[in-house]
């Protein structure tokens, strides 16, 4: 990489530290290339992102940012999963994680609080973002529905009571 693609590369990394709802850092132990690719689209799925980027250029990035106290999880051979929904990334990751040994969730952060592998673990077991849309939506929608069935009940109650008697009418 020459001067010039360098100062690109922190600027991306830079635009994604300030726009992420979580950074994920993992350690990438040997993953193949249709390892990678796998867990690449799994994240696309999700709405995330995994990037593999130099430690010195994502330590560079980080200044300035709500991120910088992930720095100290940034050695060895690491990766950068990241999203806008604060569950996406890690969920994915973890998940990737369980079914391979080759990567190792590290740490990393929420905002300005840094978490630790144990929290990321954590993190990916909460809902998602739209699970928990889902989960208001539903909510807010029994009222109604009760309210609408109470209100019909009483009409179907009496429109069976009158079948019944004409059923015993006519038999």
């Amino acid at each position: 990489m020459d001067r010039s693609q360098k100062t690109d590369s922190v600027a991306q990394l830079n635009a994604v530290f300030n726009e992420a709802g979580v950074v994920v850092v993992t350690r990438n132990l040997g993953l193949s290339v249709a390892q990678s690719t796998e867990l690449r689209s799994k994240m696309r799925e999700a709405g995330a992102s995994y990037k593999v980027a130099k430690n010195r250029l994502a330590k560079l990035a980080l200044k300035d940012t709500d991120y910088a106290g992930i720095d100290e999880y940034l050695s060895g051979p690491t990766a950068l999963a990241y999203s806008e929904d604060p569950v996406a990334a890690a969920k994915v990751a973890v998940d990737f994680a369980k079914g391979n040994d080759r990567l190792e969730i590290v740490g990393g952060a929420m905002g300005a609080t840094v978490l630790d592998e144990a929290g990321i673990k954590a993190l990916a077991s909460m809902p998602s973002l739209d699970e928990l849309r889902g989960t208001i939506v539903g909510l807010v929608n029994a009222p109604a529905t009760k309210v609408v069935r109470t209100i019909k009940e009483p009409v179907s109650m009496l429109a069976r009571v009158f079948g019944a008697y004409g059923a015993k009418e006519a038999a």
